[in-house]
């Protein structure tokens, strides 16, 4: 049995009214494809449309998918979707009542909609299926933890009309024990104090490293009078008063592009220790009821690394699994596995050690023959031992980018889609923040290391199952701080990834020719992508973000990629196109003038203004006439506002076709 699971808007792509309306809901759209149970491929919306957090229809994803398989629609039996069709349809009709000039239609009927407009099929109203949102998280995490039986928790922003639930399971049965409505939300409180300190939704993660910076002690009296916990895993929270309760202390909220203050920085603590307290009262209570010994986490709160460490070190349970892909991105994962156990009548349980499912590397032929047209600016070697050649460049202090086989699902670089570094000197935390990853320099970089050696290097529970996907914050042993200075935090710990040979070979070796060299089997491992981008998918996106980035080698399976000295010239050489998001626009200002913007079209995308020159030449860009013949010169303001744009991933630079 072949099931597509799916998690995305259901509007057309010309108008993404439903984002419009539901910004907690439909981002990270993803498609997964099960056959009897077991994932064959799966890829988030955002590395083929390269929209961060995307809530387009994800029928690039399931493309990719079938594409992968070689399979056809038509071969697909069921198309599960990661929202319950009563809710859907009660959010839409709420939506139509105030916008009139939308069509009447229900979720089905857009589903059958977008399908046909992506694949020219029509199918039957039998082969779609709906799924609760949380029901739809929790069997994501619980058959892929191989347990027996588990305590599952799901705690996200808002899934229908509840923030947290609470399941027990059995065998092939996952039975509801408790609900917190949205109004309890811990996710929707994160994000309230995500956004005073001048941060938005999807960045919360940032605001988690930014934490053992601060001193929760601080604001801990505001924040205590925000929740009360009471009985049975009971709680009260109030996350619509917590703007209100620090203005009333003094507290100003940061705005986006400035420093951090100490307050900024205690805030994040106590932010952090707030949600971490109230997580472990509900989990607590629940395990103590149940005796479960093992923890099966999705939804989106399931991403608090520094949560997850606590749980799986604090006593309480022997075991901790948190879905790799514990975002809505899983629950398009947990739509199908719901569908599926509903229609063969049994979970299928088995533990994942692995999450590459995305597309694969093209052939090395067609590699090749992309990177030749880049001759100006790359020179490209075969390495006979790869492994070895990459450790190499490592050693000697160079950062790489690591392109190998089929991309990972979800949030994390595993080792197939990763840039490297030597985890050893400090100074590389802040060089590959600053010049590849364009970011704030306090975010934390998290150590992959061999799977024999997790214990020498890091205080992980004896009985832990390995750490196959980077999802728990550990303490460094002591004595490896100071020489793992680049993974490091501040606080002595790590959001650490142990890599066992059987899982990822290649990855392994490269870690034990590291280790040959350095004497640590220990590397630097962050997604591979810029501030403006997705995680990289194809060699394309690789390509870009290490000629738009300070990166200083490449290696694609086992080519590796060395940049060349090239002149503005050779730049106003390649030819310009728009990314497919991006359009120019006119628009009017208050003096009754027009001004020129180039601008992402979906929700909540960004626009930079352009001056009259730029504007001329990027309305003629055809991705095909180059700079120099739209009239761009070496040296030029309008040169210079194009680069610009490429690296923030407005337009694309490329070698003209011959």
């Amino acid at each position: 049995m072949l099931v597509f699971g799916i998690n995305c808007c259901l509007s057309p792509a010309d108008d993404d009214f439903m984002a419009r309306r539901w910004e907690l809901h439909f981002h990270d759209a993803a498609a997964v494809l099960l056959r009897d149970g077991q994932v064959v491929a799966a890829v988030e919306q955002e590395r083929l449309n390269r929209v961060k957090h995307t809530t387009a229809f994800a029928g690039q994803a399931m493309r990719a998918c079938l594409d992968t398989t070689g399979l056809r629609l038509s071969d697909v039996d069921r198309i599960a979707f990661f929202f319950g069709e009563h809710y859907t349809d009660r959010e839409l009709f709420q939506h139509y009542v105030t916008d009139h000039s939308l069509p009447l239609a229900g979720s089905r009927e857009l589903l059958a909609a977008r399908v046909r407009e992506h694949f020219d099929v029509d199918l039957p109203d039998t082969a779609f299926a709906f799924v609760r949102h949380h029901v739809a998280h929790a069997y994501s995490a619980y058959p892929q933890s191989g347990y027996s039986d588990a305590l599952v928790v799901v705690m996200d922003g808002a899934g229908e009309d509840n923030a947290i639930s609470v399941y027990t399971a059995n065998g092939s049965t996952v039975d509801l024990l408790s609900t917190h409505e949205i109004s309890r939300s811990l996710g929707m409180f994160y994000l309230a104090g995500t956004r005073l300190l001048g941060y938005g939704l999807g960045d919360e993660y940032k605001v988690m490293g930014l934490a053992p910076h601060g001193d929760p002690a601080t604001y801990r009296a505001v924040f205590g009078s925000l929740f009360e916990l009471r009985g049975d895993g009971h709680f009260l929270l109030d996350h619509t008063g917590m703007h209100p309760a620090f203005t009333a202390a003094g507290f100003r909220p940061r705005r986006r592009g400035t420093a951090f203050t100490q307050a900024h920085r205690d805030f994040a603590a106590g932010l952090q220790q707030t949600v971490e307290t109230i997580a472990w009262h509900v989990i607590s209570h629940w395990q103590r009821a149940t005796g479960h010994r093992r923890l099966a986490l999705a939804g989106g709160v399931a991403q608090n690394c520094t949560l997850n460490g606590r749980l799986l070190r604090g006593g309480l349970f022997d075991d901790v699994f948190v879905h790799p892909a514990a975002h809505d991105a899983g629950a398009a994962l947990g739509a199908a596995m719901k569908v599926h156990a509903d229609t063969a009548g049994s979970v299928p349980r088995s533990r994942i050690r692995q999450v590459f499912w995305g597309p694969p590397l093209p052939r090395r032929e067609d590699t090749v023959r992309l990177l030749r047209r880049y001759r100006r600016f790359v020179t490209v070697t075969r390495s006979a031992q790869v492994e070895r050649d990459t450790a190499a460049l490592l050693a000697e202090g160079k950062v790489v980018g690591w392109v190998q086989g089929r991309s990972e699902f979800g949030p994390r670089a595993l080792g197939n889609r990763s840039i490297l570094a030597d985890p050893r000197p400090a100074a590389n935390q802040d060089r590959v923040n600053r010049m590849i990853k364009q970011r704030e320099s306090y975010r934390p970089f998290a150590p992959s290391v061999q799977a024999e050696s997790l214990r020498d290097y890091f205080e992980f529970p004896a009985e832990a199952s390995t750490p196959d996907f980077m999802v728990f914050t550990v303490p460094v042993r002591q004595d490896r701080r100071e020489l793992l200075g680049a993974v490091t935090h501040v606080d002595g710990s790590a959001r650490v990834h142990a890599v066992d040979r059987r899982v990822n070979e290649r990855y392994w070796r490269l870690l034990e020719e590291f280790e040959a060299l350095t004497g640590v089997p220990v590397l630097l491992n962050t997604s591979f992508n810029n501030h403006a981008e997705p995680i990289v998918d194809s060699v394309a996106d690789a390509l870009r973000c290490f000629l738009t980035t300070q990166l200083d080698h490449l290696v694609v399976d086992d080519l590796i990629v060395s940049k060349l000295d090239h002149s503005e010239a050779d730049l106003c050489a390649l030819a310009p196109a728009l990314v497919p998001a991006v359009r120019l626009r006119a628009e009017r200002t208050s003096a009754g003038g027009t001004r020129h913007v180039i601008a992402f079209t979906h929700v909540g995308g960004g626009q930079v203004e352009l001056d009259q020159p730029t504007h001329q030449v990027l309305s003629r860009a055809d991705g095909n006439s180059s700079l120099h013949q739209l009239g761009v010169r070496p040296g030029s303001a309008v040169l210079a506002r194009v680069r610009a744009l490429w690296q923030d991933r407005y337009l694309d630079l490329t070698p003209p076709q011959p």
